[in-house]
């Protein structure tokens, strides 16, 4: 008998959209930028980012976009040669160029035999309203989602991470994505330093107010070559990281205070050891999300959700 999973997970989301069909991400880099990379918000990136720490080997070189395809299925072709894929624009800001120069490459993606859709990563304040109206008129011929990475939910913290944009313009430009016809990702990370426990689940409340389909959740990671290691390196106290009992133990309590019907992806990131400084915990993604599933699925938190 199959396993009922206590949430919506990507895999079961991907197989209601492509039910006959397996489909796997390819992550592209496609040479945009960042408005607090260039000067237009800010300089040196949000304090926690280095795109090194979540780009796959193939997608770290900015090479042409269909070369960066077929690399990609190389990875998968020999197990899955009937696998089609989604071509995931993921490095920096997707939508932050000229409006017509992000429809060429979403479109030479598109362009590939086996590209069935698309997933395209961006800021909430990086959506012009030309972009966003082809982008509602290709949604209506292929899979699309659009993810943005909100982070957090407090304005504080979005200040101190240098995000560049303010809650707000995450609630404005989901609900005009929705609007658009759209579905929407976001991205949060759990235990940004100056967020109280409390404040934290407080992300899941705000968020299941908004018309999100998906979300990626992540654990605050410490990533060398970061303004925030160096922060963090003067100044530990300020942070405050979780083991991963701690963890998980938050996971199961944001999940109880989230929207049923919202599409989990993912609990936690892992970065490159050589990248990581904290925290360093010992357990695979895998590991997490089946400890995580099980913490849900105890009698105990069954009867929570009732």
């Amino acid at each position: 008998m199959a396993e009922i999973s206590p949430y919506i997970d990507f895999a079961s989301f991907l197989k209601g959209h492509f039910p006959e069909q397996k489909v796997q991400k390819i992550t592209l880099t496609a040479g945009f930028s960042c408005p607090t990379r260039d000067g237009s918000r800010g300089r040196g990136g949000c304090t926690y980012c280095n795109n090194k720490s979540f780009s796959p080997n193939y997608a770290t070189k900015l090479r042409p976009i269909t070369e960066q395809i077929d690399k990609g299925i190389s990875f998968f072709r020999k197990k899955y040669p009937e696998m089609k894929y989604l071509a995931y624009f993921q490095s920096y800001t997707n939508t932050y160029g000229e409006v017509n120069d992000c429809i060429a490459k979403y479109e030479e993606a598109l362009a590939h035999p086996d590209i069935v859709g698309l997933i395209i990563g961006t800021r909430p304040d990086c959506m012009p309203e030309p972009l966003l109206h082809y982008l509602s008129e290709l949604s209506k011929r292929i899979f699309l989602l659009i993810e943005y990475g909100v982070e957090s939910t407090w304005d504080k913290s979005l200040e101190r991470i240098q995000r560049g944009h303010t809650w707000q313009d995450s609630v404005d430009t989901i609900w005009r994505t929705h609007h658009a016809g759209i579905m929407v990702g976001a991205h949060i990370i759990l235990g940004l330093p100056g967020e109280s426990r409390e404040e934290i689940l407080q992300h899941a409340d705000r968020l299941s107010e908004l018309p999100i389909t998906t979300l990626k959740v992540h654990q605050l990671q410490i990533i060398r070559g970061t303004i925030m290691a160096g922060e963090y390196l003067r100044n530990p106290e300020d942070f405050h990281l979780f083991t991963e009992e701690e963890y998980i133990e938050l996971c199961v309590d944001f999940v109880h205070r989230l929207r049923p019907n919202i599409v989990l992806e993912r609990f936690v990131s892992q970065s490159p050891p050589d990248l990581l400084l904290a925290p360093r915990w010992g357990w695979k993604n895998y590991e997490f999300t089946a400890k995580i599933r099980r913490a849900l699925s105890s009698p105990t938190n069954i009867q929570q959700t009732l």
